[in-house]
């Protein structure tokens, strides 16, 4: 069932280390064209929901992981891609949405959201308990932080002794990691981890998996989260420096069944990218460059539209957008500071793209529907679309990519996808 985990992992023994693409995204269209790109590369799809988008309560997409899973492998069957070669993964499991709540009431509530992870028949699972709940005192100590860890693997290996999944699961584990949804705050550098640290994650989770009696799993540990020092604040990009991690290399040697997973890879460049997975980074998770993406194509098409249409036909995107995230300013008001000027120009434009949680929002959704109509109805012509999305006209020109409103947010939305198919692939 993790043959492909299981192949990338190898590959880094030997002089070709491959790597795959961590797709963490709900949204159906970012969906979709991930596993197009997949169908097109012949290449199996990661597909990662993270816990506070799918819990067992319902995220705040409103899907439980049943559901989730149900909603990609519809889109897989509808696209053409075997179901056999679409591995499914929760990000970020652990006691994140409730760390206002007590450590033991939080955790309980960890061990169910992994056991419905599981139970869904997702196989990579990100173990990450680093995040102090209500009573904690400030910053967790590492010795705890991998005994929750050891918890909830003891829940998800019950569980999968349960339905059938037992050898099956692969964990992630590494408490170095970014803060789900992005960063709050302008960053001004970032600092590799350190092979010491590295090393006494992997040591803390070695011994706490053995002190629940599951020492035996730790083969099924496929990577570790560390900071390569890479990572997106809202407006810059820190890519990746090899030379800083020279060190930091080196403390997987002995762990030839792990590699190292990179978390906030989004906006980097190809060559970075590909820096990564030869230097060891085995597993490049991306989320928000995709939706981000994939805002700039619906925008693109808005303008069109404001171009062919009257006003009162108009979709008006844009502006429902902004009305709802200022209508509910819950999901970015903690994130976007400044004047109101900076933070209207955040909303829009940020590369922490908080947009990607309003996409659900009935008014938004019944937007895009009139919007996707309305330019079915009236398609654009050549010199709006070179105007606009240059690069799909481009391909519209030369006839391999349909002009409909739909193929054209796809297709951007899989430029992304394109670079780190190149960057995963071995040279």
């Amino acid at each position: 069932m993790n043959a492909h985990l299981d192949a990338m992992v190898r590959s880094h023994t030997s002089e070709r280390p491959a790597g795959i693409t961590s797709v963490c995204s709900a949204h159906p269209l970012v969906i979709e064209a991930a596993l197009r790109q997949g169908a097109a590369d012949r290449s199996p799809v990661l597909i990662e929901a993270t816990s506070n988008q799918v819990d067992h309560f319902g995220g705040y997409t409103g899907l439980r992981p049943a559901d989730f899973r149900a909603m990609v492998e519809g889109i897989a069957e509808h696209v053409g891609i075997p179901v056999a070669d679409v591995v499914l993964g929760g990000d970020h499991l652990g006691p994140n949405r409730w760390r206002g709540d007590p450590a033991e009431t939080a955790m309980s509530h960890a061990e169910d959201l992994i056991r419905a992870y599981v139970a869904a028949g997702y196989t990579k699972l990100h173990l990450d308990c680093s995040y102090p709940c209500a009573d904690d005192n400030g910053v967790l100590e590492a010795e705890v932080m991998a005994a929750r860890a050891a918890r909830m693997l003891v829940a998800a290996e019950d569980e999968a002794a349960r339905v059938g999944l037992t050898g099956e699961l692969r964990f992630v584990i590494g408490t170095e990691v970014p803060v789900p949804g992005g960063a709050d705050h302008e960053i001004t550098g970032l600092v590799p981890t350190t092979f010491d640290s590295a090393r006494a994650t992997l040591a803390h989770h070695k011994n706490a998996f053995a002190a629940v009696g599951h020492g035996d799993i730790w083969p099924q540990v496929m990577a570790l989260v560390v900071q390569p020092g890479v990572e997106f604040d809202h407006v810059q990009v820190f890519d990746y420096d090899p030379a800083a991690t020279r060190s930091l290399r080196t403390a997987l040697d002995d762990e030839p069944a792990m590699v190292f997973e990179a978390h906030s890879t989004d906006y980097q460049t190809e060559a970075a990218l590909a820096a990564l997975v030869a230097d060891g980074w085995g597993v490049l998770k991306v989320g928000p460059g995709l939706t981000f993406a994939m805002r700039e194509a619906l925008f693109a098409l808005a303008a069109i539209e404001a171009e062919l249409l009257p006003h009162d036909a108009c979709s008006r995107l844009p502006s429902v957008v902004e009305a709802r995230m200022l209508a509910q300013p819950g999901q970015w008001a903690g994130y976007y500071t400044g004047t109101p000027e900076e933070q209207a120009l955040a909303r829009r434009y940020s590369y922490s793209d908080r947009m990607r949680y309003y996409w659900p929002d009935p008014e938004i959704e019944e937007a895009v529907g009139t919007l996707l109509g309305n330019l079915t109805r009236r398609v654009a012509p050549d010199p709006l679309l070179s105007a606009f999305l240059p690069v799909q006209y481009e391909r519209v020109r030369v006839g391999s990519l349909a002009r409909t409103p739909r193929e054209l947010v796809i297709d951007r939305v899989r430029d992304v996808l394109r670079t780190y198919a190149a960057a995963v692939t071995p040279g």
